[in-house]
Parts: structure tokens; C-alpha cells; sequence
């Protein structure tokens, strides 16, 4: 059985999506995960896929590009698959990818819609309300003929050894960037938080992307290593794997972090439910106020003056948090 899953959105959901991938190569033959090109990095750490196949879909993400007949025509002509999974976060219609994979001739499509699907799907799958994203995705694989084969975390590839870049002994990971604005802790606050940290006791790492290079130098200053830039998708992975516990927003670090099984503080901005987008899998602590008027609201920039959610959480709380995670052995759920 040649199986095709597709995930067409960011690192962060694919990511999310690889329990059930898992799922989906207990049984094929072969997988081919079908992502765009912001997942594609996760997509080459997932255990379980044997081919990658990267298509920029005109209705997903931030700047979507043109609907090109062409582009359209080359995607179905490569896809080549038995069976379909079509992954979707609990807000997107799976029907525009059914449509392209009806018209590639795969035989079986399943996906979770709301919508009425006529022909398009084989397995018309309804989530739990309220499941957590990864969960989602684990029962509608399930549905599809592929229950989980093992106990359904989230996993990465082994990484690299990053000792060259981290330096020898304990460490805790700040990364202050986000996805999207209304998601990010402050620079400011990230900064206090680094020195409180480094004041009490602990080496910190901060780490971000090729395009977060200032902010990750101001955040680190003079009491954290800044490796702002300097990490791949593997290399964070290791990054990650090595600290004792990752401080975070509600971003694609988190997910990796609890990928490699790291602890995390989460800054969570409830733009998007927690139910469904917290650390998935690892003992983690919830930081910022879920209840905020900007709550549900999906947004991209925050619609609050003075970004309230997160900019009330103070690096004290990150101390306390990081110092919780480290001193126990057992799940610690909560929030502030």
C-alpha cells in the first residue's frame, strides 16, 4: 500500500501530525508526506516518512501565492498513492486537497470534515470536541484503519551532537521569537528573564532564526549564549534535546522541544485554544492569562494595548516555572 498524508501548513503542525504519520507506516508500505514549505523542515525529521513531497498550496498560510493551473497540473501528475490522510487543524476544510487527490486518482481519502463532503471522501471523520491537535489527528487515523502503534508522542529523528555550539554541562533554552507578533513575550520581558535566570544559577541558551539575529542578541546580552541563526531544524532539535527545560511561546520550539522530550514553560497567548496547541506529550507549565479579551480571536497582531496576556508574566514566573520543571519527576500541568 503506497499511503500519502498531507499537512500542508506550518513546522509546528507538522510536527504535530507525526504520531499519526507513525500510525499511517505501521501499516504502508511506503509514506509520502505532502507538506508546504514551511513544514518541510519538520517533515525530514519525522520517523516514518520515506519521501517528501513540497507543494506551496494556494489557501494555506500567512502569503499564500497565486492558484496556478500549471503548479496544480505537476502536483497531481507526481502524486501517486493507494490512500489518503488529509491532516487539518480543527478550523480548515480538507476538501480543496481531496478535490486535487481525487483528480491524482487516489482511490481512498479520509479526512475530519464538518462539511458535507459528497464524493470526495471515503472516511468522513468527526473529531472530539475539544481533543488536543495531536490527539485529532491519532483518531482519524485511527478511523482510517490505522490505530497507533506505540504510545503516541511526539518524536523527532535522532538529531545532531551540538556540544560545539552549546558548551559542556546544564542548560536552559529561551527562545523569545514567535510566529506571529501576537503570540511573542516581549524582548524586554525575554531579557529580564535571561538575567533572572542566569541570577539564579542557570546557563542559558537563546536561540532563534536567521531572520531574529538582533533579537536574539538583545535578549541574551551579557548572561546567555546566543546562537540566534546558527541552528537548523536538527541542530535546534539537539539544542532542544540538551536543556533541561525550553522557555517558549505558543510556537514551533515548543512542539520540537517536546518532540526531543524536553520540559517546557509555555508563553501562551490565547489567540488559540491551549487545549488544543499546548506542549503535546512532556511536563510543561502554562504561563500567561487564558481568559484575556483576546482570547479565541485568532489573531495575528494583538488587538489588546499592551499585549496584557504575556507582558503580565514576569521573569520571576519564568524562575519559578524553569525551577518547578527541573525539580520534578512527574507531569506538572498548570497554570498562571
Amino acid at each position: 500500500m503506497k499511503a500519502l498524508v498531507t499537512r500542508l501548513d506550518s513546522f509546528g503542525d507538522v510536527l504535530l501530525a507525526g504520531p499519526a504519520i507513525r500510525a499511517v507506516a505501521a501499516r504502508a508500505d511506503t509514506v509520502t508526506l505532502l507538506c508546504g514549505p514551511q513544514g518541510a523542515p519538520a517533515a525530514r525529521l519525522l520517523p516514518g516518512v520515506d519521501d517528501v513531497l513540497v507543494w506551496d498550496a494556494p489557501w494555506v498560510g500567512f502569503s499564500p501565492p497565486p492558484v496556478g493551473r500549471g503548479e496544480v497540473e505537476l502536483l497531481i501528475d507526481t502524486i501517486d498513492a493507494d490512500t489518503a490522510l488529509i491532516l487539518t487543524s480543527f478550523h480548515q476544510s480538507p476538501l480543496p486537497t481531496a478535490l486535487l487527490l481525487r483528480l491524482a486518482g487516489v482511490d481512498r481519502i479520509a479526512a475530519d470534515s464538518e462539511d458535507y463532503p459528497g464524493s470526495l471522501l471515503d472516511v468522513r471523520h468527526h473529531r472530539a470536541p475539544h481533543a488536543h491537535e495531536a490527539e485529532a489527528m491519532l483518531d482519524l487515523a485511527k478511523a482510517a484503519g490505522f490505530p497507533r502503534p506505540d504510545d503516541g508522542r511526539l518524536r523527532v529523528l535522532p538529531p545532531p551532537v551540538t556540544t560545539a555550539l552549546t558548551g559542556p554541562g546544564p542548560y536552559v533554552v529561551l527562545h523569545p521569537g514567535a510566529s506571529v507578533p501576537a503570540r511573542a513575550w516581549s524582548r524586554e520581558r525575554s531579557a529580564e528573564a535571561v538575567r533572572e535566570l542566569a541570577a539564579a544559577g542557570h546557563r542559558v541558551v537563546v536561540t532563534g532564526g536567521p531572520d531574529e539575529r538582533d533579537l536574539t542578541a538583545y535578549v541574551a546580552g551579557e548572561h546567555g549564549l546566543d546562537l540566534g541563526g546558527r541552528t537548523a531544524a536538527g541542530e535546534l532539535a539537539s539544542v532542544l534535546a540538551g536543556a533541561g527545560a525550553v522557555v517558549t511561546g505558543n510556537t514551533a520550539p515548543a512542539h520540537l522541544a517536546a518532540a526531543v522530550g524536553t520540559p517546557v514553560v509555555s508563553l501562551f497567548a490565547p489567540v488559540v485554544p491551549a487545549e488544543r496547541w499546548r506542549p503535546y506529550g512532556v511536563p510543561y507549565v502554562l504561563l500567561g492569562d487564558q481568559l484575556a479579551p483576546c482570547a479565541d480571536s485568532r489573531a495575528r497582531t494583538c488587538p489588546v494595548p499592551g499585549h496584557p496576556c504575556l507582558d503580565s508574566v514576569t521573569g520571576h514566573d519564568v524562575v519559578a516555572a524553569v525551577e518547578k520543571l527541573l525539580t520534578t519527576d512527574e507531569q506538572t500541568l498548570g497554570e498562571t
